[in-house]
């Protein structure tokens, strides 16, 4: 593994200790992770974990008409934006992605650190089912130098997300 430690900075950010809260809350006990490395991309998160890519969870915000919702896509996947509609039982086209700054109001995260958990606001939200490849993944935790491992099972619970199949494709190689 990587250069994984708790050196405390990061972790006592407001986004940072309301994921920490939040697990604790729920009995996960405070898991956060602050990272030597950046992890705002998803192969930055894996580098700094020393993890496949695929195990590293993106919260992708979207715009489904006036509903934001959120999608949770494992590293090595991308997003089909058409299918959240069906996947997520809502009506509507293909979903957009708002700006960062519209996203940070929705959500209370910068892009690069969004958790899929401790929203200001309630979204629906849906979960890859290819992540379930993995038994822990790795999810933003408010900060683009903190991350969470929890296990699919754990993720489903705390979130109340749908799991789909159709919601990503693997990305392909150039």
């Amino acid at each position: 593994m990587a250069d994984l430690e708790n050196k405390g900075g990061n972790l006592e950010n407001e986004p940072v200790k309301r994921v920490r809260q939040l697990l604790l809350d729920a009995g996960y006990g405070d898991r956060v992770i602050e990272l030597a490395e950046t992890a705002r991309t998803a192969q930055d998160a894996a580098d700094a974990v020393g993890t496949e890519l695929g195990s590293i969870v993106k919260s992708l915000v979207f715009q489904l008409g006036d509903t934001m919702v959120m999608a949770l896509v494992a590293g090595d996947h991308q997003c089909l934006p058409g299918n959240l509609p069906r996947a997520l039982n809502l009506d509507g086209d293909e979903a957009e992605r708002p700006d960062a700054d519209a996203v940070k109001r929705v959500t209370g995260f910068s892009i690069g650190g969004v958790a899929p958990i401790g929203s200001a606001t309630a979204l629906p939200m849906v979960i890859d089912r290819s992540l379930k490849r993995f038994d822990t993944v790795y999810a933003a935790a408010g900060h683009p130098h903190c991350i969470f491992p929890v296990s699919i099972t754990e993720l489903k619970r705390m979130t109340g997300g749908i799991i789909s199949y159709n919601i990503a494709g693997p990305i392909a190689e150039a």
